[in-house]
C-alpha cells in the first residue's frame, strides 16, 4: 500500500470529520437536554454557539487550502473551536462529541511548541465532560476532575510521542524511497551509457578490423605469396640459363611446388580474409569446423571441446575469437612441430574465454615481439584483437614444453 493510500483517508477525515462531531454532539445534546437538565440560557447558547462553530469551520477550510502548514491563523481558529466547544460543553456534557476534535487536529494544525498546550486544553474540556459537565459540583467531583485529565494527559502524552516517533519514521522512509529511486535513476542512466559505449566500442572494433585485416592481408601477400613468386622468378631465371636438360627439370620442378604452394598460401588467405563460418552457424559450430579442417590438413591430432552454457554472442566478438583461433592454430602449424593441440570454449557467466594448447616446442615468450615482427600477424596482432573489444589475450609457453594462449572477452549477446 502506497502512502498516498495511506493519507487519502486521512484528508477525507480532516474535511469531514469535524462536521460529523459537530452534527453528533448537536443529536447527542438534543437527545439528552431534559436528561441533564439544560435550562433555557443553555439552550440560547447552544443556538448561537452551534451556527458559530459552523461559520468557524467553513472558515477553517478556506485557511486550511490556502496554507496547508500549521500558521498564526491555524492557531487562532484552534483557540477560537476550542472556546466554542468548552462553552458547548459547559451547557451540555454530549458536545464532547465536538470538542474531541482537537485531539487529532492539534498535532497537524499547531506549531511543534504548542501542540502539548492545545491537547492539554481539549483533555480539560473532556475530563469535565467525563465527570458529569461543567463545572464539577463538590469536592469528589473536583478530585475526580483531575484524576481524569491526569489519565487524559497520560493517554495523550503517549499517543502524541507515537505519532511523533511513526511521523519521523514515515519520513525516514520517505527520505530513503526518494533516495533508491535516484539511485535507480542514476543506475539506469550509467547502464543507457555503458551501453552506449559498448556499441561504440563494438562500432570501433569493427572498423579497427577491416584496417587490421588489410594489414594482415599485407603481411600475409609480403611472407607467402610475394616470397614463392619471387622463388619461383628465380628458379625460372636458372632454367633460362641452364646448359643440360636435367638441371633444367630440376629447377621446373621447384618452380611447379613453389607455385603450388603459393596458390595454397593464396587460398589460405583469402579463405581466411572474412569469417565466412560464421554465416551459417555460432561460434562453437564454426570453431568445430575450423578445428576439424586445419587437423585434416596438417595431420595434427585437434580436439575442440566447449564448457557452460552456449549463447548466441555478438557478430563482433565471434569473429574476433574465430579469427584469434586461426592464427593460433596457424601459428602452431608452422612453428610448433605439435603431436596434439587442444581447443576449448568457455563460457563463464559474463566472460568468455577461448583457449587453444599444444604440446609442441613452446619458446621464450620474451622473445615474441621479434618473431611477430619477423613473421607478420601474429601474437600482437591476436591481442590487439582481444584487447579492441575490452578484452585481453595471455600466451603461457615454454622451450620444449608447449604453448597455451588465452584469449578472454566479455560475454556479449546478439540482441537481433
Amino acid at each position: 500500500m502506497t502512502s498516498a493510500a495511506h493519507h487519502q483517508p486521512r484528508a477525507s477525515f480532516d474535511v469531514w470529520g469535524p462536521w460529523a462531531l459537530l452534527a453528533a454532539g448537536v443529536v447527542a445534546a438534543a437527545i439528552s437536554a431534559r436528561a441533564v437538565g439544560m435550562d433555557r440560557l443553555g439552550m440560547v447558547v447552544c443556538a448561537v454557539l452551534v451556527p458559530t462553530a459552523v461559520v468557524l469551520q467553513l472558515c477553517w477550510g478556506r485557511v486550511r487550502r490556502r496554507r496547508p502548514e500549521p500558521s498564526r491563523a491555524g492557531v487562532c481558529l484552534y483557540a477560537l473551536r476550542w472556546a466554542l466547544a468548552f462553552l458547548l460543553t459547559w451547557a451540555n456534557p454530549f458536545f464532547a462529541f465536538y470538542a474531541v476534535t482537537g485531539y487529532y487536529t492539534a498535532p497537524r494544525e499547531l506549531p511543534r511548541r504548542l501542540v502539548l498546550p492545545g491537547l492539554f486544553l481539549t483533555a480539560v474540556t473532556m475530563s469535565g465532560s467525563e465527570v458529569g459537565g461543567w463545572p464539577p459540583h463538590g469536592l469528589l467531583l473536583w478530585v475526580g476532575f483531575v484524576l481524569v485529565l491526569a489519565v487524559n494527559m497520560g493517554m495523550v502524552t503517549v499517543f502524541t510521542r507515537y505519532s511523533q516517533q511513526e511521523q519521523a519514521r514515515s519520513l525516514v522512509q520517505a527520505d530513503t524511497i526518494a533516495e533508491l529511486e535516484r539511485t535507480n535513476t542514476a543506475l539506469q542512466q550509467a547502464l543507457d551509457e555503458n551501453a552506449a559505449l559498448h556499441a561504440q566500442l563494438l562500432l570501433q572494433a569493427r572498423e579497427a578490423g577491416v584496417a587490421d585485416e588489410r594489414r594482415r592481408l599485407a603481411a600475409e601477400i609480403h611472407d607467402t605469396i610475394a616470397q614463392g613468386l619471387t622463388g619461383i622468378i628465380a628458379q625460372l631465371q636458372v632454367v633460362a640459363n641452364a646448359t643440360d636438360l636435367d638441371t633444367a627439370r630440376t629447377h621446373l620442378e621447384r618452380a611447379s611446388a613453389l607455385a603450388r604452394h603459393s596458390l595454397g598460401e593464396a587460398r589460405r588467405s583469402v579463405h581466411n580474409l572474412a569469417p565466412v563460418a560464421l554465416a551459417a552457424d555460432g561460434l562453437p559450430e564454426a570453431l568445430k569446423k575450423t578445428v576439424a579442417e586445419w587437423s585434416g590438413r596438417t595431420g595434427v591430432r585437434a580436439e575442440f571441446t566447449v564448457t557452460g552454457t552456449a549463447e548466441q554472442l555478438h557478430d563482433e566478438v565471434s569473429a574476433t575469437l574465430l579469427r584469434i583461433a586461426q592464427e593460433a592454430l596457424s601459428n602452431a602449424a608452422r612453428h610448433a612441430r605439435a603431436s596434439r593441440v587442444g581447443v576449448t570454449l568457455s563460457f563463464m557467466g559474463d566472460e568468455v574465454t577461448l583457449d587453444v594448447r599444444d604440446d609442441g616446442t613452446g619458446f621464450d615468450p620474451a622473445a615474441v615481439p621479434a618473431r611477430t615482427r619477423a613473421g607478420g600477424f601474429g601474437l600482437d596482432g591476436m591481442r590487439a584483437r582481444a584487447e579492441r573489444i575490452a578484452g585481453s589475450l595471455t600466451v603461457e609457453s615454454e622451450p620444449g614444453h608447449g604453448t597455451a594462449v588465452s584469449a578472454r572477452v566479455p560475454l556479449v549477446r546478439d540482441d537481433r
